[in-house]
């Protein structure tokens, strides 16, 4: 199985499953924090909507103009779920987020009906092609999540505080809906991206799972996006050897992966709360 990994396309695979798992789980951070579960995959779903929109345009999938009208849409998404959280929460953010996947969504089928290879095109689109990703691809996604991690690390104070303690920002008198509308625009960058990598199962996939598995045993923010980071990672791995060995798709591979790696962690957390009561009764008594 190790001999696999030293194929060039399996090498790039991996090189481009690092640098999503390391821009992924620092995003998936602040989603799960703020409790906006569904974003991604709304603002993944408005970029496959544009990819769609310029393969029916007659443009190739990896292509600027593809990109750009890809991120038009994201960004257009991001404005939306911006401006739909109510003052006093009368409809859940969820909802409008919900619409707007379920919106864009619909668009993507729409489109793709009628187009020469449609279904192809969308499995593609959800299930990602790591496996085929040109190497030039990588090296301005790598770039591209550098500039925007150099964002966030200049603006993390803001976007930390929003996430983990959004009223208190608020009642300090910050104009949260400005700081919302850069963090999802930046995240936007990120998802288009992604999703022309990566599809958007994955990407949703990337954004949550790993962040949760570490939210189950630490709380400190460092340690929380190492661990997911790492998990992300390693499950990538797997899921690419999987994926290569078997000649199964890369990204439900990858995707399997990351779910059996949420189910052993929430299999070992219960094993370790269980001798803990244990222990715990002897004392009691």
């Amino acid at each position: 199985m190790i001999h696999l990994f030293s194929y060039p396309f399996v090498q790039a695979a991996l090189l481009a499953a690092l640098i999503l798992a390391g821009i992924h789980s620092y995003l998936g951070f602040h989603v799960v924090s703020r409790g906006v579960i569904f974003v991604d995959i709304s603002m993944a779903q408005a970029a496959a909507f544009g990819t769609a929109l310029a393969l029916t345009l007659g443009w190739a999938k990896h292509s600027w103009p593809t990109f750009l009208v890809s991120l038009f849409f994201t960004l257009t998404a991001a404005v939306l779920i911006s401006i739909s959280r109510t003052r006093d929460n009368r409809v859940p953010q969820e909802a409008f987020i919900g619409i707007i996947y379920a919106g864009f969504a619909t668009l993507v089928m729409l489109l793709l009906a009628k187009h020469a290879g449609g279904s192809e095109e969308l499995e593609e689109l959800l299930a990602g092609s790591l496996l085929t990703i040109p190497r030039h691809n990588l090296t301005s996604t790598a770039l591209l999540y550098s500039g925007v991690g150099v964002f966030h690390w200049l603006l993390r104070s803001r976007f930390f505080r929003i996430s983990q303690d959004r009223m208190g920002a608020i009642r300090d008198g910050w104009k949260v809906g400005w700081w919302d509308f850069l963090f999802y625009a930046s995240f936007g960058l990120v998802v288009t991206s992604s999703v022309h990598i990566a599809g958007v199962m994955l990407v949703f996939s990337f954004l949550v799972i790993p962040p949760v598995i570490a939210l189950l045993y630490t709380r400190r923010q460092g340690l929380r996006l190492a661990f997911g980071w790492a998990v992300a990672f390693a499950a990538s791995v797997a899921g690419i050897a999987v994926s290569v060995g078997m000649d199964l798709p890369t990204g439900p591979s990858i995707i399997a992966s990351l779910i059996v790696f949420l189910l052993i962690a929430l299999l070992i957390r219960q094993l370790a709360l269980f001798v803990r009561r244990a222990q715990k009764r002897p004392n009691e008594k």
